[in-house]
């Protein structure tokens, strides 16, 4: 099970706000993810800057430190095969308003700006966040009757 893909995720503070969590992660719990660390935060100034390193310097970099550090977020790290294209998947598109129906954000959100939740894009990226939100040992391995039935 250690070579499992894991991604993290953050149902950000509208999606909290708008008591939506349970929904989404009902929605990654039933495509087959196993959720092997999950924990209610909020993110301040200097993690928000940390996470969001990447797009220090663009127009829409303090919207999103603001708007992460406004309230609580639930913070998860899934895991299965291929977790970060499935989790993306269930997200839908950024825009939301180009998002495929069915999708979280094509079902819930209304703009890029509010668009209830984050996942990793790739496997590095995945890694780096992960270790931003979670330390080692609050990260779970264990085995589900069911995991047979999903992947093999």
């Amino acid at each position: 099970m250690a070579d499992v893909p894991r991604t993290l995720v953050i149902i950000k503070p509208d999606a909290v706000q708008r008591q939506l969590a349970g929904v989404i992660l009902s929605r990654l719990e039933q495509k087959g993810l196993r959720f092997v660390g999950l924990k209610l935060i909020q993110i301040d100034k200097p993690l928000a800057e940390r996470h969001y390193a990447v797009h220090q310097g663009k127009p829409f970099y303090e919207g999103l430190v603001s708007f992460i550090t406004s309230a609580p977020v639930v913070v998860a790290v899934v895991e299965g095969p291929d977790a970060i294209e499935a989790t993306r998947g269930i997200m839908g598109a950024t825009n939301p308003v180009t998002a495929d129906p069915g999708s979280i954000r094509g079902e819930y959100a209304l703009e890029i700006g509010q668009n209830l939740i984050h996942g990793s894009d790739s496997q590095e990226t995945a890694e780096y966040e992960i270790d931003l939100y979670f330390k080692r040992d609050e990260l779970l391995q264990y085995r589900r009757d069911v995991d047979r039935w999903i992947a093999g």
